[in-house]
């Protein structure tokens, strides 16, 4: 059941300034959605859209800091000082050959229209809102470089949406990382001197065999799944090296540990029975799992449902991929609904990227602005909310 908003008089007041502060500004949200969308930028690489971004924030009085966390493509932009504090994370990264097939246009316009409309109608004393410009979602992981780098610090909660195929209150999303393991032999002409050589991809290949039996038996959310990257250079040749790329999910990060330790174990015992030696790398930044922030998803839902769009807990053992918001989500209390901008299929294609410029998609941004707009609110001036979701997010850490 959705949390119904903070009800004393100057709540229900801000809520409705905020209203129409994000209304007055649709056209301006809508706009800065479709350029994004007609100029799609991938991981590392979204100048243009920081440039956007950080330039609207900066006319509207914000204290714009770029580069956040040693990233030219990420940034922070201030208003108000001291605590409380919210963030409010914009992602902006595009998928390669498919554009804004997540829906990161909206993502980027919501938190920016939310965070204009925050200081057009908050006073600075109220507290801090923190509009954080978080790239590389799609695989380079920037909101993990920000957590380490301190960004969410002093931040009592962190809020975003996700456009998506459903209208769910909490995003079910795992955690996942990859490793590279590389197989180290000794090359031989396979007809020549076969027995002096020591055959690096059969031991590559005995990896993967293992891997598929211990596939049949992992929980739910849990998998690995390999690629050969180098599998030696020529036939004649017994290869001397060969590598592969594994990608590991896991429903929580304590389950990714243990398929990490049976992923290690299972390379290091095929090195010891084919005479090879093997390393097991990490490739990527880990991406931890989502722990959502049930106070302030149901105060979100709360405010959308005002807007017309009721959200519903996800359908049990469903899950939507992994997202850096995990890592936000475990140093602070964290959002992140899914609200439908379709009703079929699934993002990452080319009908989810037309979508994110359809007119169902404008009238979810509106939506969505204003409840993330509200929720932010309700976090700087409600403290017993606030206490709320930090108590919860220490005691469980969801």
């Amino acid at each position: 059941m959705a949390r119904t908003p903070s009800g004393d008089d100057v709540n229900a007041d801000v809520h409705d300034r905020l209203r129409v502060e994000v209304a007055k500004r649709a056209d301006l949200l809508w706009e800065a959605a479709l350029e994004l969308h007609a100029h799609p930028e991938h991981a590392f690489s979204e100048h243009r859209a920081a440039a956007l971004l950080t330039g609207a924030l900066e006319s509207a009085g914000f204290e714009v800091e770029r580069g956040a966390a040693g990233m030219p493509t990420a940034f922070t932009a201030r208003s108000g000082h001291g605590r409380p504090a919210v963030a409010l994370l914009l992602e902006y990264d595009a998928l390669p050959g498919l554009g804004h097939a997540c829906g990161h246009n909206l993502i980027a316009a919501a938190g920016l229209g939310a965070a204009l409309a925050l200081n057009a109608v908050l006073d600075a004393s109220t507290g801090r809102v923190l509009a954080v410009g978080t790239p590389a979602e799609e695989g380079g992981g920037g909101k993990v470089l920000e957590v380490e780098a301190g960004v969410f610090d002093d931040v009592d909660a962190a809020l975003m949406f996700h456009p998506g195929v459903y209208d769910w209150t909490r995003a079910p999303l795992t955690a996942q990382v990859q490793y590279r393991v590389a197989f180290h032999g000794r090359a031989a002409h396979p007809t020549g001197n076969p027995t002096e050589g020591v055959d690096a991809l059969l031991a590559l290949v005995e990896l993967f065999n293992v891997l598929t039996a211990l596939g049949r038996r992992l929980p739910a959310a849990s998998h690995i799944q390999g690629i050969v990257t180098d599998g030696g250079k020529a036939t004649n040749i017994v290869p001397e090296y060969a590598e592969g790329l594994f990608g590991l999910r896991a429903a929580t990060t304590e389950a990714l540990e243990d398929l990490t330790g049976q992923l290690r174990a299972g390379a290091e015992g095929v090195a010891h029975a084919t005479g090879t030696r093997v390393e097991v790398e990490r490739a990527t930044l880990r991406y931890e799992h989502f722990r959502d922030s049930g106070p302030l998803s149901e105060t979100f839902a709360g405010h959308l449902s005002g807007a017309g769009i009721e959200l519903t807990p996800p359908a049990p053992g469903v899950y939507l991929g992994s997202s850096d918001i995990g890592n936000v989500s475990t140093r602070v209390p964290a959002i992140h609904p899914f609200v439908a901008i379709m009703d079929e299929g699934s993002d990452h294609t080319p009908e989810f990227a037309a979508a994110a410029a359809s007119p169902r998609a404008r009238d979810v941004l509106v939506a969505v602005t204003g409840a993330l707009a509200c929720t932010a609110a309700d976090l700087l001036l409600d403290a017993d909310l606030r206490e709320e979701a930090w108590r919860l997010h220490r005691e469980t850490g969801r």
